[in-house]
């Protein structure tokens, strides 16, 4: 792929080289991967950052079908989480603490509680009979250059 410009959400070379080692390998054996991992994350984080459809993901990322399935397949296979454990246990070792937490605290404020527990507590949402508009006049947040 040929250069772009960076967007705003793009890994800096620092960010990259802390969690290039957690990135899956490509498989041995199987065709050459034509998109780098790098220009992958970049345009999954675009996404996530901006909040828009993945249709919308600018033409000089990837494309959106093999963004979307890396997203997809790391979820289901739980990179993402060994990502975020990795990395927080990262950040905690650097900041003097141990690897993983000792405790958990939970309040009130955390679990909230009924008399009648359970889903009678909650009550269903009121739809409008009315047209709502406001999805066609809304930005989407998104948009290429």
């Amino acid at each position: 792929m040929a250069p772009r410009k960076p967007y705003p959400t793009d890994l800096t070379d620092k960010e990259w080289a802390l969690i290039a080692p957690y990135v899956p390998a490509a498989k041995p054996g199987g065709r050459p991967e034509k998109y780098p991992k790098r220009e992958i994350l970049d345009a999954i984080f675009y996404i996530v950052r901006g909040g828009c459809a993945w249709r919308l993901l600018p033409h000089d990322f990837p494309p959106w079908q093999i963004v979307y399935q890396y997203f997809w397949r790391w979820r289901n296979d739980g990179t993402w989480q060994l990502m975020h454990d990795l990395l927080r246990g990262d950040v905690r070792v650097a900041a003097g603490k141990r690897r993983q937490p000792s405790a958990g605290i939970i309040d009130s404020q955390s679990v909230k509680t009924t008399e009648k527990g359970g889903s009678t507590a909650t009550t269903s949402p009121k739809t409008s009979t009315a047209a709502n508009g406001t999805s066609l006049s809304t930005p989407s947040g998104c948009s290429s250059r």
